[in-house]
C-alpha cells in the first residue's frame, strides 16, 4: 500500500524528521505535527489508533479547568477504560481498578499511570513499527 503524504509538505515547518538523520524518539514525534498525523495514520491502518486517541485525551484532561475534570474523566473513561468502550486500550487490572477509584474525585494527574501504561505500549510496540513503515519513510523524505 503506498501512501501519500503531500499535504503534510503544504506548510513549511521544522519537524523532528528532517532535523535529525537518526529516527525520532516517541515523546518528539508526538510534539510534531506532521509526525503526529503520520504515526496516527500508521495506527489507524493497524487498527491500534485507540492508543494514540487516549493517550491525547489524556494530555488535554491535564490542562483542564477544575471544574470540568470530572465531566471529561467520565467521557475519558467510557470511551477508553471501561470493558465496553468504543475505543478500549489495552490496560492491565490493577491499572483499571486504581483508576475506578480515581474517577470519584479526578484531579488533573487521574490518568498519569494509565497514560504512562499507553505511551511505553505504544513506544515498544507500534512505534518500532512505524519506524520501519511507509508511513514514517515518506515523512521522513518530505513526500
Amino acid at each position: 500500500m503506498k501512501v501519500k503524504l503531500t499535504h503534510l509538505a503544504e506548510k513549511p515547518h521544522k519537524n523532528w524528521a528532517n532535523e535529525k538523520k537518526t529516527p525520532p524518539d516517541l515523546e518528539s514525534l508526538l510534539q510534531s505535527k506532521a509526525g503526529l498525523q503520520a504515526f496516527r495514520w500508521f495506527l489507524r491502518s493497524e487498527f491500534s489508533e485507540e492508543n494514540l486517541n487516549f493517550w491525547l485525551a489524556c494530555e488535554k484532561y491535564k490542562t483542564m479547568p477544575e471544574t470540568k475534570l470530572s465531566s471529561k474523566a467520565e467521557m475519558i473513561y467510557t470511551q477508553f477504560i471501561n470493558a465496553e468502550a468504543a475505543q478500549e486500550v489495552n490496560l492491565d487490572s490493577e491499572t483499571r481498578e486504581v483508576l475506578m477509584d480515581r474517577i470519584n474525585a479526578p484531579a488533573a494527574d487521574t490518568f498519569a499511570e494509565a497514560q504512562q501504561r499507553i505511551f511505553t505500549l505504544m513506544a515498544k510496540d507500534s512505534f518500532p513499527r512505524f519506524l520501519h513503515s511507509s508511513y514514517y519513510k515518506q515523512t521522513a523524505r518530505g513526500a
